[in-house]
């Protein structure tokens, strides 16, 4: 990766995300300025018009409570997503979107369903079962600070608290497990070494052609060799007053 195009995706690593934070907070903004209520557009459940939520409801948050602890893990996950899976980014977050708000569309209570958190549920189950597949130190990792930090979401996908979308988790949760699965061609696989490849035989080996059986280290007896290894030191004697 040359310096322009690592310009361009670590602009896109952040960028994104603050784009994204930017848009809920300015919809927000809107409806506290202009008296607007956009809960009407989110998702209400098997009715046609409740369709039209599948796109806004992402976007609709109800109190700056609610919008407020959906802004930093929105904006944190998405930016790993960007950084580990940027060749799949936008179609995890477009179709996590629209998937996950159908199957909220399919299984929701009648009321109206809004908020970005189901996106966010998408991130987190995508990121931790993606990690968990690959298997890879990295992206495990990834998968464990997931846990660590957000974990105690998966609570909220059972019906424990009133005035809670469980069934908008339970649906982002499903669906970042499905899209895990779907794009496991994309996983990143760990780097292999030299002795690691099948094909690999210590005997060639340059390096450890220096070395006896016991691991010892064996002078070279190479006339050439001992003379590209010998160094010649160049000075200039100080003059005599």
């Amino acid at each position: 990766m040359d310096h322009k195009e690592h310009f361009k995706f670590s602009t896109g690593v952040v960028a994104y995300p603050i784009f994204f934070v930017l848009v809920i907070w300015l919809v927000f903004w809107s409806e506290v300025r202009f008296g607007y209520n956009f809960s009407k557009y989110g998702i209400y459940p098997q009715t046609l018009k409740g369709l039209r939520g599948v796109l806004f409801s992402p976007l609709i948050h109800g109190d700056l409570k609610h919008i407020y602890h959906n802004t930093i893990p929105l904006f944190v996950l998405s930016m790993a997503l960007f950084y580990f899976y940027r060749h799949i980014a936008w179609k995890v977050i477009l179709f996590g979107i629209l998937l996950s708000g159908f199957i909220t569309w399919c299984i929701a209570r009648p009321s109206y369903h809004i908020g970005a958190s189901g996106l966010i549920y998408v991130l987190v189950s995508f990121t931790f079962f993606k990690g968990v597949f690959a298997k890879h130190y990295r992206l495990i990792a990834l998968s464990l600070l997931v846990v660590f930090l957000y974990g105690s979401m998966i609570w909220y996908t059972l019906p424990i608290e009133k005035g809670i979308s469980w069934e908008g988790h339970l649906a982002g949760l499903i669906t970042g497990l499905l899209f895990a699965l779907f794009f496991r061609k994309e996983i990143a696989k760990p780097k292999k070494y030299v002795w690691e490849e099948a094909h690999y035989n210590e005997d060639d080996d340059p390096f450890l052609k220096h070395f006896d059986e016991n691991g010892n280290f064996i002078e070279s007896t190479d006339e050439e060799e001992q003379k590209e290894a010998f160094i010649n030191y160049n000075y200039k004697k100080k003059p005599e007053d």
